[in-house]
C-alpha cells in the first residue's frame, strides 16, 4: 500500500468512493493482522509518512508498518527500477513506491491514486482497495 491508501480514512467520507475506498482498505488491513496477508512496507513509505503534518495519522500508520513480514530498504535495483517508472511518467515518490514492490515481489501494490492505477505493469497487479477486495472475495469464498 502507498500512502494515499493509509491516508484514506482520514479523507472527507462523503464522497462515495471515498468512503468505499477506506472500509476496503482498512478490510485489506483486517486481512494483515489477522495473517491472512502478508505486509511489505517500504522505506519510502517510512519515510513519506514521517513527513505527515499530522501526528496521530503519523502515529496510526507508524503502528501499523509493526505488522510488516517485509521491510523493504533503499537499494541500487530499487533505484533503477524506479528511474524506468519514472521515464513512463511516475512522478518520483509513487515510482519509488511501486519500484519497492516490484522489487520485494509483491504480487499486489495498492493505491487510491488515479494517476498509478493506470500504469501497467507485468511485473505487478496495481489495483485499487476496492478492486482488491472484490478479487479476494472472488478468491476466497467460492
Amino acid at each position: 500500500m502507498d500512502n494515499c491508501c493509509y491516508n484514506r480514512p482520514y479523507d472527507d467520507q462523503s464522497q462515495l468512493r471515498v468512503e468505499l475506498e477506506t472500509k476496503s482498505k482498512l478490510f485489506v488491513q483486517q486481512l494483515i493482522v489477522d495473517g491472512r496477508l502478508t505486509l511489505a512496507v517500504s522505506y519510502v513509505s517510512e519515510m513519506e509518512n514521517s513527513d505527515n503534518p499530522f501526528s496521530i495519522r503519523r502515529t496510526a500508520i507508524q503502528d501499523f508498518f509493526q505488522y510488516a513480514a517485509v521491510n523493504v530498504g533503499e537499494s541500487a535495483e530499487i533505484l533503477m527500477v524506479a528511474n524506468e517508472l519514472k521515464r513512463a511518467k511516475l512522478k518520483t515518490k509513487d515510482a519509488l513506491h511501486l519500484a519497492s514492490a516490484i522489487v520485494a515481489k509483491s504480487d499486489y501494490f495498492l493505491t487510491t491514486d488515479d494517476r498509478i492505477l493506470k500504469h501497467d505493469d507485468n511485473r505487478i497487479v496495481i489495483l485499487n482497495p476496492i478492486d482488491f477486495v472484490i478479487r479476494w472475495e472472488a478468491i476466497h469464498h467460492e
